[in-house]
Order: C-alpha cells, then sequence, then structure tokens
C-alpha cells in the first residue's frame, strides 16, 4: 500500500481513537533536519513510541516572523546542517516505511513552499505520506494560494485561531479548514509565555459552538503539568518550544547532536505524554 492511500484519513482516525479512550492527544513538533537530518528523523522516529500521538514537523525557513527564539535557533541549525524542503519530505518518506498511522502535520511558512513550487510540493507530499499543514502566514482570504489545492490532495489544511480571533472572524477561519484546529493559547511569538488556562477554556468553548472539529491547543505548555492543564478543555495539547529546547541543551560545543540527544527527546516526550494521559 502507497504511503497516499492513507493520508486522508490518518488525522479523523487519531482523533477518533482518543475519543474512544476519553483523553487528549499530545501533539508534538521538532523541526526538521534539527540538528542535522540522521538525528531529526532518529527523533521523529522515536515520537511516537514515547508517546506522541500526532507528529507536526517544522519546515526550516530563513525567516520564521511568528516563533520564538528557540524555534528560530532549530531553523538556523537546521538550513546549516543542509536541511531542504526534499529532505524534510524525506524524513516523511522514511517514517511512513515503518509507520503507517501517525499523523504528521508539515508547519511553517508559505515561501518555500511558493518557490518549490506549490504543485510539485503537493504532489510530493501527498506521495510522501503527508496528512496536513499548517501554513502561519497565509490567512484564509489566500485560500486559492494553497489551502484548496492541498484539500484536493486529501492534505488537510489547519488553521490556527488566536486569543484576538473574535466571533465575527472566526467563521472565516474556520471556512476549508479541516483535519483540527489550533488554538494559539497566548497572543506572541512562540515559546515566551504562559497561557491562562481559564482563557483557554472559554475560547475553545467558543471555537467548540462553530464547528465539530477538534481543537489542539499550543504555545507556552513545558510541563507535564502545564499539559495536563491544557487537556482538561482541549483535544490535543502542542509541544514545540521546550523540545527544541531539548536538543539545543543536548548538542556538544560543536552543535553536533550528543549521543543522548534523541533519548533526552524520547524521555521528555514520555513525561508530556503522561501529563496529558493523566
Amino acid at each position: 500500500m502507497d504511503a497516499q492511500t492513507n493520508n486522508s484519513g490518518r488525522i479523523e482516525a487519531k482523533f477518533a481513537e482518543l475519543k474512544d479512550q476519553q483523553r487528549s492527544g499530545l501533539v508534538t513538533f521538532v523541526t526538521g533536519g534539527d540538528p542535522d537530518f540522521e538525528t531529526s528523523f532518529a527523533i521523529v522516529e522515536a515520537l511516537p513510541g514515547a508517546g506522541a500521538d500526532i507528529i507536526e514537523l517544522g519546515m526550516p525557513f530563513s525567516d520564521p516572523m511568528a516563533d520564538g527564539p528557540a524555534i528560530q535557533e532549530s531553523s538556523q541549525r537546521a538550513l546549516k546542517s543542509g536541511q531542504t524542503m526534499k529532505k524534510t519530505l524525506q524524513i516523511v518518506r522514511k517514517f511512513r516505511e515503518t509507520n503507517r498511522d501517525t499523523p504528521i502535520v508539515l508547519m511553517g511558512y508559505y515561501n518555500p513552499i511558493y518557490i518549490y513550487p506549490v504543485q510539485s510540493f503537493l504532489e510530493e507530499a501527498e506521495a510522501a505520506g503527508v496528512d496536513g499543514l499548517i501554513v502561519v502566514d497565509l490567512p484564509p482570504e489566500a485560500d486559492s494560494e494553497l489551502c484548496l489545492p492541498a484539500m484536493e490532495k486529501n492534505i488537510s489544511f489547519i488553521r490556527l485561531a488566536t486569543p484576538t480571533t473574535d466571533e465575527k472572524r472566526l467563521p472565516t477561519v474556520l471556512q476549508n479548514t479541516s483535519g483540527f484546529v489550533y488554538y494559539v493559547s497566548i497572543a506572541g511569538i512562540t515559546g515566551t509565555k504562559t497561557p491562562e488556562y481559564s482563557n483557554v477554556k472559554s475560547q475553545v468553548e467558543l471555537i467548540k459552538t462553530q464547528t465539530d472539529l477538534p481543537v489542539a491547543v499550543g504555545f507556552g505548555v513545558n510541563s507535564p503539568e502545564q499539559a495536563r492543564e491544557i487537556a482538561r478543555s482541549a483535544d490535543a495539547v502542542v509541544v514545540g518550544s521546550r523540545l527544541v529546547n531539548e536538543i539545543k541543551d543536548s548538542l556538544d560545543d560543536s552543535g553536533k547532536a550528543g549521543s543522548d540527544t534523541v533519548s533526552r527527546v524520547a524521555r521528555l516526550v514520555q513525561g508530556l505524554s503522561e501529563g496529558v494521559r493523566s
């Protein structure tokens, strides 16, 4: 069976499984190629066994404007090591050789997709086994650029809602969104603040009045305790900056992967997963 024969249903199947288990899911973000291709693939390969339910794989970009210092630095490390979009898709392709069930969502910016260009990117992403896209700098008004072509390839287009997304704007944000809705729990860049749990709960409830899609909550989740709190009101909890910081902290003085880089990330994910599951 080719990887693409399964793309359209993996995200939906995962959230159905989580619902059956009566628990929230854990979505983990790492940047493709950080700190190098081989280590990055080994990390991605280890994530499901450590407790990740969905994997977000960052597409490295030289100007990640919505990301905080941790993810910006991870993009820089990846690009410095020679990571390209083709190599990021290759990580997905290799992962699908042994894992047909865990959804993979590519997250990043439109420029690297636009110059690929779009149609070639979507064809290769579908063939590799990509399940969804989060492209943070493409608003709903630009759906014809990427969102609608992606959906034709059975690749979900996952939209961000934020604390500033009011009831008037929300229907526009939700239009053509598929897979799940990603609620950004803080205003600002990633990894710089801690979410207010009461605000998260009320915003998730608001989103759910207008869509049947699952809602995943991210930005600012750094510990199993925070993950547990977010999981009380969200269908999934997203952790990114904490993981890429763990990768950074495991590197040697020359910026190369240490012998324990993969195992450190896996242990961290295991703890976060236990927080979500409790």
